[in-house]
């Protein structure tokens, strides 16, 4: 299906979307309190069926981080990509583990090496670092003492 007839499907579901243009696949931003029930519709609505949730990551752009998801329909063979900003100092937004199986490891991940808290995830606990270290890793103001790193 053309970006177009995507965005069309969608807007008319969905009207509080905002599109990026450019880039090989549509992408789009939401609000991160609209992001559960839009994942719902995502994954869902005929036409759209993203039911293969392949990437799920953040990035830290010092004055906010952003989530950012990558979808695939395997019925339309199209690909989408969804941003919700976040507040840098309480990031939070709700877990889609419930919608997408593979959301549940990408999630602890990025909370803990984000700090990103998934509201309602049914296990968020770290899976690499210790309990006891302090800080997260992957965001621009964690300073490392071992490796003196800065961005």
């Amino acid at each position: 299906m053309q970006q177009e007839a995507l965005k069309a499907i969608i807007m008319e579901l969905f009207p509080a979307i905002t599109f990026e243009e450019g880039g090989e696949w549509l992408t789009m931003q939401i609000a991160p309190a609209d992001w559960k029930p839009f994942a719902k519709i995502l994954r869902n609505a005929k036409g759209l069926e993203c039911d293969y949730l392949f990437c799920l990551t953040c990035i830290d752009w010092k004055t906010h981080l952003t989530m950012v998801y990558h979808l695939t329909s395997t019925i339309h063979r199209h690909s989408l990509v969804v941003k919700a900003k976040l507040d840098r100092n309480t990031p939070e937004i709700e877990t889609v583990c419930d919608i997408w199986r593979t959301a549940e490891f990408h999630e602890r991940e990025v909370y803990e090496l984000f700090g990103v808290k998934f509201l309602n995830h049914p296990d968020l606990r770290r899976l690499i670092l210790t309990d006891d270290f302090e800080g997260f890793p992957l965001r621009k103001d964690f300073e490392d003492p071992v490796n003196m790193i800065r961005l």
